[in-house]
């Protein structure tokens, strides 16, 4: 009797343990795990720091360099000594350098390309936003397929509930001479097949599962489990009025990220243009430095490292000023190749809105026609159901056989299906109008 106890008791700590380990995560969990955790997205951010560094990088080339530089040189053989003859001597010469040089003008390309590698900048942010909304989209997906496919498990459960039933009955009246086996064996093959339905049904939930796991970069699928949204308070037709796919255009162009990056590389290709053009205009720098040398031929006295050194400092400054005349016309096609790019950005920007205009559309029409088929099948579910309550109450009575019973069965548990897809369909296409407006992905 204890070790009954024991074992009931420890098989209910199992399981309290397993569905404490359970965690239930809803679509914004998810999401916000997903930008934290998933790799395009850091990728993204990877690539907008190297932006922020070359933008630092242009900056600062405005600053003077600083370079200091000591050099020792040891001659053998016939050379120029110190006293300005030649002969047949070793020398040795140590030198010390300390130089700068400032660009004063640079045809105002450090200017443009500041400014260059800060549209730069803004675009790269601009793609991590993209990259950021594609997750949240691509995560919602796969939370939906979720939602869907429990309905199903949850139809195929209903399934094998009602067959089982039907089973046990059949089995009663056979044994009574009411029923023949041929009408059981039927009944136990379609309780059978009912239980393949709820097995399949259930595999596509846990793979659903592993690829919404997958996505958001989870080491394992092992407890994790999303919670059912609550899809009472769903309403379609005249309670619900969409905004045309023109306003949400409107809206969108205001904010999506994947049109100011657009915008931002066309603002880079002009700037591109004008860097070009930085080439045509004299540069002028600034250059100063100082430095001194000891020097020592064998066989001559030479003045200690110290009284040379300062004996022989010096220091120097200077401009540099360097016109450009000719340079193989590789300015003017380094302006041709800049238009031309900024060419090909207007088109990419066209073709970038054009396809936010094609999404939002797709998203419009796919809701109406969800909210559409949400009506009528919540229609034909509520109809499938009151034929089958008629059916069953009729195959209660011996009115019906097992075949009519079956038939109304399968009728009604395809319309819950058809219900389950219309309404996942539905939430998912006006929350992602909702996203297209600006607001969160959320159920």
């Amino acid at each position: 009797m204890y070790r009954i106890i024991f074992t009931i008791s420890f098989i209910l700590a199992s399981l309290m343990a397993a569905a404490q380990q359970t965690r239930r995560w809803t679509l914004r969990e998810c999401v916000d795990y997903a930008l934290e955790n998933n790799i395009t997205v850091k990728q993204q951010d990877v690539t907008r720091r190297q932006n922020e560094v070359e933008l630092s990088t242009a900056r600062n080339s405005r600053l003077p360099d600083l370079n200091a530089s000591a050099s020792q040189n040891w001659s053998f053989g016939r050379g120029l000594t110190s006293e300005n003859t030649y002969s047949n001597q070793n020398t040795s010469n140590t030198s010390f350098s300390l130089g700068t040089s400032v660009p004063l003008f640079t045809g105002f390309r450090i200017p443009r390309t500041i400014e260059l590698n800060r549209l730069n900048l803004e675009a790269a942010t601009a793609d991590l936003a993209k990259a950021r909304d594609d997750v949240s989209v691509q995560v919602a997906q796969a939370y939906v397929q979720i939602l869907y496919d429990m309905e199903l498990r949850d139809v195929a459960a209903r399934q094998i509930q009602i067959d089982s039933m039907q089973v046990a009955r059949l089995r009663e009246m056979f044994r009574t001479g009411k029923a023949s086996g041929v009408e059981v064996a039927q009944q136990e093959a379609t309780l059978a097949q009912s239980r393949l339905t709820h097995t399949q049904a259930d595999n596509d939930c846990r793979l659903a599962l592993l690829s919404l796991a997958q996505l958001l970069e989870l080491p394992t699928p092992e407890g994790f489990d999303i919670v059912r949204p609550d899809t009472s308070r769903i309403t379609v037709g005249t309670a619900v009025v969409l905004p045309l796919p023109d306003e949400i255009y409107r809206e969108a162009m205001a904010f999506k990220p994947e049109i100011k990056a657009e915008m931002y590389r066309l603002k880079s290709a002009d700037m591109n243009i004008k860097v070009a053009k930085s080439a045509l205009w004299p540069t002028l720098s600034l250059s100063a430095g100082l430095g001194s040398n000891f020097y020592q031929t064998s066989g001559f006295d030479a003045e200690s490292f110290g009284r040379q050194m300062r004996n022989n400092f010096s220091q120097y400054i200077g401009l540099s000023l360097n016109v450009p005349i000719f340079n193989r016309f590789a300015t003017r096609n380094s302006i041709r190749t800049a238009r031309l790019n900024r060419e090909a950005q207007t088109l990419q920007l066209d073709n970038v809105k054009k396809t936010l205009y094609k999404e939002i559309q797709q998203a419009y029409y796919n809701a109406v026609a969800a909210g559409a088929q949400y009506e009528s099948s919540t229609e034909a579910a509520r109809s499938s159901k009151a034929a089958f309550d008629l059916m069953a109450a009729k195959y209660e009575y011996g009115k019906a056989n097992i075949t009519e019973f079956n038939e109304a069965k399968n009728n009604w548990l395809k319309a819950e299906s058809d219900l389950a897809r219309a309404k996942y369909e539905y939430m998912y296409d006006t929350s992602l109008i909702d996203f297209y407006r600006g607001r969160q992905l959320d159920f």
